[in-house]
């Protein structure tokens, strides 16, 4: 697990998982959120923010989280683990009450979470398995070739899979070189 995808619907954990997955693998994180926004939340130019992404996926090791299907084939690719976090709407919506009672709203630049909650997100996340799941999924299979792909669907399989994580990173740091 050196170049993993975490991709899924807004409020799913991604930024979350991938801080968790950073601090377990000592791999940099990447939120796209904070490379496609500023600070006065304009956007990246099309081009430009697919150019930066293929450039970070030239690294060795990396961990990008975040949805942005236009560029999503660019790190399929080039992962070699891709975890979709397939959770219901319900947790979802749960998830970003819970991110918008922690931080009080606002920008976090640290995470790349900008807490504008507005009908039309609302909207995204209430339809995201009928209408976005099918085509992450097609993406999936048609560039992540070479990845493995991680389906969670609910909070306890995250859970479980960063425990899964944790335990074979300490095993592989506790090996003693023969």
């Amino acid at each position: 697990m050196d170049r993993i995808a975490i991709i899924g619907c807004g409020g799913s954990g991604k930024s979350h998982l991938a801080r968790r997955l950073g601090s377990q693998l000592a791999a940099p994180v990447t939120h796209l959120d904070v490379v496609y926004y500023d600070g006065e939340w304009n956007t990246q130019p099309p081009e430009k923010f697919a150019l930066i992404q293929e450039h970070l996926v030239t690294e060795p090791r990396w961990i990008i989280e975040g949805n942005y299907a236009s560029t999503l084939p660019v790190r399929l690719a080039a992962a070699d683990t891709v975890i979709f976090l397939d959770l219901p709407a319900r947790t979802c919506l749960w998830g970003i009450t819970q991110r918008r009672i922690r931080h009080r709203g606002g920008q976090h630049d640290a995470i790349g979470v900008y807490d504008r909650i507005t009908w039309s997100f609302l909207r995204y996340i209430t339809s995201y398995r009928r209408k976005m799941r099918p085509r992450v999924l097609r993406l999936c299979r048609q560039h992540a070739c070479q990845a493995d792909v991680v389906v969670l669907r609910n909070r306890r399989a995250v859970r479980r899979y960063l425990g899964g994580v944790l335990i074979a990173a300490t095993a592989r740091h506790t090996r003693a070189p023969h």
